[in-house]
């Protein structure tokens, strides 16, 4: 049976955005057989800068991590045409900027797993890390990072 991810994402009413290009000299997915890796990926907004448990609340920081969440679908859709060539996501990495006392990290992250399921179903469901950090490029609130098994390259 062929997974109907398109379909799935149409019905939920989420366009993604365009796929954001590196911002140095990397690549934003590499395949290798059937893994899909994708580089750290940050809100596409440039006005979210700040730190979670300062500028963000924990359901703002959930909110961006979905939105972090569907950078991560653009550039999986641009680099295999479609995200039905998709069979599950294996592994996501979280890295929140967070204030030192901040310890709901897992919560924001929430924003992106709950994402992934809603869009894939049980294929959606992966293993995980979140870390908080004392900084983050350009002073971003999330980057995360994502393995996908995904149909092998013809």
């Amino acid at each position: 049976m062929s997974p109907h991810h398109e379909a799935r994402l149409a019905a939920l009413g989420l366009t993604l955005p365009p796929s954001s290009p590196p911002q140095a000299h990397y690549a934003n997915c590499v395949q290798v057989g059937s893994l899909l890796f994708v580089a750290g990926k940050g809100p596409a907004d440039a006005t979210l800068i700040g730190k979670v448990g300062r500028e963000f609340t924990t359901d703002e920081g959930f909110a961006i991590c979905r939105s972090v969440g569907l950078e991560v679908l653009a550039a999986v859709r641009d680099h295999l045409g479609s995200l039905d060539r998709v069979r599950r996501v294996v592994r996501v990495q979280g890295f929140i900027n967070a204030t030192e006392e901040f310890a709901s990290h897992h919560l924001v992250l929430d924003g992106l797993s709950g994402l992934m399921v809603e869009v894939f179903g049980d294929a959606g469901i992966h293993t995980r890390s979140v870390f908080g950090a004392a900084s983050l490029r350009g002073n971003l609130p999330v980057i995360a990072e994502a393995i996908f098994e995904v149909d092998a390259p013809a």
